[in-house]
């Protein structure tokens, strides 16, 4: 459950004063209801059609006390206390990276996680006049991402927004957050800035503290001393069809002038369900395969399966093992984190469209 806020700063708040209670005469207003007691009395033996008391106005009567009506003398001019601009409270710290700046804090007595989105800074030039975007979500659980549109444009916009996440006390130090910024054009197409990973564990001691965290450009978010792979996923659930185009490659660390390869395995549990391979392309530190497979997988299995990628080195004389380049592993929380995980959760949340992200490759256990 998550519920979203909005920090306004309006320029004129309206300013009135209370109802004005008027006492009135205890002797007067007794005299005058005998009168009225006497008159009704009157009226109920001269006619049978009249048999209720005239109505009276509740407002110009109510024990010994007269209301009257409100009094508006004006508004408060809310610029005259307003504080400093979120720009000047929360400077960036020194550097040129960019960067997102943003609170969290857990209230143990409602089970609430609260993210703060307050600013961006030194956002790269090409991006001063998109509009900026930003999405949420709080890993493993949370599928549907929550947006927040930055108000204004340039180096630094603001956001000022507030998520309110509800979340149990164990699961909230197992969770990640999960912020993504995108640019978004004038012909409305989206352009990724970069990402923020939160990990909440050891980070909720200091509620509400300023924190400040360098986005991770989408083309450089993985570097890893075994390599890096350039890897689109995308599901039907129509045709319940997982389709992996293995695109490139790059920092691979060849052991000989033999052509590299990529297999993809699709896995449930601990089952290895089917397992398909690109074409041998020609050994280079960077290769391009771009090679698509397709793999049959329900619905229900989303949340049980993985792609495990194993990049090959295929050695001169066919009798020899193949060489293992690197490994890596894409599937739900069971499986994966970080990218990884991100990764077949954005897959999952935008069916019908191709999903495109770096990851680096690590050793095989």
């Amino acid at each position: 459950m998550v519920s979203q806020g909005t920090w306004t700063n309006p320029s004129e708040v309206p300013f009135t004063l209370p109802p004005r209670f008027v006492p009135r005469n205890h002797e007067v207003l007794k005299s005058t209801e005998i009168q009225e007691e006497q008159r009704e009395e009157e009226v109920e033996t001269k006619t049978e059609e009249m048999k209720m008391p005239p109505p009276r106005d509740i407002l110009a009567h109510r024990g010994s006390l007269s209301v009257r009506s409100w009094y508006p003398v004006g508004t408060v001019r809310a610029g005259l206390y307003s504080g400093q601009p979120v720009s000047e409270v929360v400077a960036p710290p020194p550097g040129m990276a960019t960067r997102l700046c943003f609170s969290v804090e857990y209230r143990h007595s409602s089970e609430q996680l609260m993210v703060s989105l307050l600013r961006l800074g030194n956002l790269p030039p090409r991006f001063h006049g998109n509009v900026t975007l930003v999405e949420l979500r709080l890993l493993p659980d949370d599928r549907r991402p929550r947006q927040a549109k930055a108000r204004g444009t340039g180096p630094d916009p603001e956001f000022n927004d507030c998520f309110v996440f509800q979340v149990s006390g164990v699961s909230v130090s197992q969770s990640t957050l999960s912020v993504c910024v995108l640019s978004v054009t004038q012909d409305c197409k989206r352009q990724a800035v970069g990402r923020v990973l939160f990990t909440l564990e050891g980070e909720l001691g200091q509620a509400g503290r300023v924190l400040w965290r360098d986005l991770e450009p989408e083309d450089h978010t993985q570097h890893s001393e075994l390599g890096d792979v350039l890897v689109s996923l995308s599901y039907s659930p129509s045709l319940q069809r997982l389709s992996v185009v293995a695109l490139r490659a790059r920092g691979l660390q060849l052991l000989s002038d033999a052509g590299v390869c990529v297999q993809v395995s699709l896995r449930i549990h601990t089952q290895v369900v089917k397992v398909k391979c690109s074409g041998v392309v020609k050994a280079d530190g960077d290769p391009h395969f771009n090679h698509r497979m397709t793999f049959k997988l329900r619905v229900q299995h989303l949340d049980e399966a993985c792609l495990r990628f194993e990049l090959q080195q295929v050695n001169e004389v066919c009798t020899d093992p193949v060489v293992l380049l690197g490994v890596l592993v894409l599937g739900p929380f069971m499986y994966a984190r970080g990218l990884q995980l991100q990764h077949w959760m954005d897959m999952v949340n935008t069916p019908q469209e191709s999903v495109k992200m770096w990851h680096g490759l690590s050793r095989a256990t």
